[in-house]
């Protein structure tokens, strides 16, 4: 069997992302948004607090951009930067007042795309299909560590 492009597996999810995150994109407009916000405000909404390195990590972006985003972020008022008393150079960021309310109603919209994806897709299929995209993940991360 020969490698052809098209039907690769990361030309196929590329392309299936890309598409997502361009019709995403033009929802998130209208709330000044970009793609790289909303993760960091879905993930701090799932998850709480988080250190820079770590919210790093869970959107993947690196930590230098990260870091402006978050500042750019802190000025439209959806996050919040935490010193630790214990540790005055960590810093945990947390989703505002603000950040909250915008994530709330961002949260439907995102929930909307994955069943207008998924939708001729059995509940059996949509579990399977998320445990193996995590399981790729998972081995992908093996490479990263050669």
């Amino acid at each position: 069997m020969s490698y052809r492009f098209t039907t690769s597996l990361p030309y196929l999810l590329n392309r299936v992302g890309v598409r997502m995150g361009e019709i995403f994109l033009e929802r998130l407009h209208e709330y000044e948004l970009t793609l790289p916000m909303y993760r960091v405000m879905a993930v701090l909404k799932q998850e709480g607090k988080q250190s820079l390195g770590d919210l790093s990590q869970m959107v993947s972006v690196e930590l230098s951009t990260l870091s402006r985003l978050i500042t750019s972020m802190k000025n439209k008022g959806l996050v919040s930067r935490i010193r630790l008393e214990d540790n005055a150079r960590m810093v945990h960021i947390d989703l505002t007042e603000h950040g909250r309310e915008m994530i709330e109603k961002l949260m439907p919209v995102a929930a909307e795309f994955e069943s207008v994806g998924t939708a001729s897709f059995s509940d059996q299929e949509i579990e399977w299909l998320k445990n193996a995209l995590i399981q790729m993940g998972e081995n992908f991360e093996k490479l990263h560590l050669k």
